[in-house]
C-alpha cells in the first residue's frame, strides 16, 4: 500500500512539473488598464492579470511600487500600449526584474501599439516642442477599432506563451470580436450628430477619438504636450474661441481640471470628463461600458 502511494505521489509530482498549464493560470501584468480588460476578455480564468496603473494615474508618469515590481518579476507576459508611453518607468522596471521571459523581442512582451496606425507622428525631435513622442500619438485606446486588430494579435500571443489552451483563446477571441463589431455598429450610430462638433482638448490624448467620430479639433489648452498652460495661454485660447467657437472641452479622468473649468466659465461651455480607460467613472467598468460612456458623454454635452 506504501509503495503504490508513494508511486501515485511521484506521477502526480511529475504532471505538475511538465504540464504546469493545466495547473495554473498564466500570470500577465498589464501596463494600462484597457490592456488588462482585453486580456481578460480573451483568456478568461487561464490568466492571472495585474494592472500596473489606474484610470486615475498619468501612465506616462509611474512610480514603480514594489507590489509592481514583485508581479514583474514573476510574470510569464507583459502587455502594454507601447509608442514610448512608458519610457519614463518601464524600461527601469523591467531592468530590476531580472525577468528575461519579458523583454522586448521576447513572446512575453507585447505592445499593442505595434499593431495599429499611428497618428501624429513627429516630422522632427525637439524636446523644446514638449512630450512628443517619436512613433506617434500613443493614446490609441480612444478608437475601438483599434482593439479589434489589436485582440487577434493579442490573441496569438497568449497562444504562442501557453499553447496548451490555444484552443480556448481563439474561441474566446472569436466571441470578442463578434460583439465587439455588434458595439462598434452601435457606437458609430449613436454617436453621428458628433461629426464636425467642434472641441477644445486639455491633452493631445484624442487624435483617435476624433478620428473614429469626426470631431473637429480647435484648441488645446496645454501649449506643448505635457505642458501646463499658463494664463496668458489660457487667455489665448479663449479670445480664439471668441472667434471660432467649440461645443465642449474634453479631458481625461486624470488630468487635473482646473484650467478647463477656468476656460468652461469664461467660454459658457461644458467640460466633459471623458473616462479615458476602464475604470475612469463608475460606468466605464470593461471595455464595452467605457465607449457607451464615452458617447454618452459627448453626446449630452453637444446636446
Amino acid at each position: 500500500m506504501k509503495k503504490t502511494l508513494l508511486i501515485l505521489t511521484v506521477v502526480l509530482g511529475c504532471c505538475a512539473l511538465f504540464f504546469p498549464s493545466a495547473q495554473a493560470a498564466i500570470k500577465v501584468v498589464a501596463c494600462e488598464p484597457e490592456w488588462g480588460a482585453l486580456t481578460q476578455e480573451l483568456a478568461g480564468d487561464k490568466a492571472k492579470v495585474y494592472v500596473a496603473t489606474t484610470a486615475l494615474q498619468d501612465p506616462h508618469h509611474i512610480q514603480a511600487k514594489p507590489s509592481l515590481l514583485a508581479a514583474v518579476r514573476t510574470a510569464d507576459m507583459l502587455v502594454c500600449t507601447g509608442a514610448e508611453l512608458e519610457i519614463g518607468w518601464l524600461p527601469i522596471l523591467l531592468r530590476q526584474s531580472g525577468n528575461p521571459a519579458i523583454q522586448p523581442g521576447k513572446p512575453g512582451y507585447f505592445e499593442a501599439a505595434e499593431f495599429v496606425r499611428k497618428l501624429e507622428v513627429p516630422t522632427r525631435l525637439d524636446r523644446a516642442d514638449g512630450d512628443v513622442h517619436p512613433s506617434g500619438n500613443p493614446h490609441i485606446q480612444t478608437d475601438p477599432r483599434n482593439f479589434a486588430v489589436i485582440a487577434e494579435a493579442l490573441s496569438q500571443r497568449l497562444s504562442e506563451i501557453d499553447p496548451a489552451n490555444a484552443a480556448d483563446y481563439k474561441a474566446r477571441y472569436a466571441d470578442f470580436l463578434s460583439r465587439w463589431k455588434t458595439a462598434m455598429a452601435r457606437w458609430e450610430k449613436a454617436a453621428a450628430p458628433l461629426r464636425g462638433a467642434a472641441i477644445v482638448v486639455q491633452h493631445k490624448g484624442f487624435p483617435y477619438l476624433e478620428q473614429w467620430l469626426g470631431l473637429n479639433e480647435v484648441a488645446t489648452l496645454e501649449p506643448k504636450p505635457g505642458v501646463e498652460p499658463t494664463s496668458g495661454h489660457l487667455s489665448e485660447v479663449l479670445e480664439q474661441l471668441q472667434r471660432q467657437p467649440a461645443k465642449m472641452i474634453v479631458r481625461a479622468a486624470y488630468n487635473d481640471g482646473r484650467s478647463s473649468e477656468w476656460l468652461s466659465e469664461r467660454a459658457k461651455i461644458p467640460v466633459v470628463v471623458l473616462p479615458f480607460t476602464v475604470g475612469g467613472d463608475d460606468q466605464a467598468k470593461d471595455l464595452f461600458g467605457l465607449f457607451d460612456d464615452t458617447i454618452a458623454l459627448l453626446l449630452k454635452a453637444n446636446s
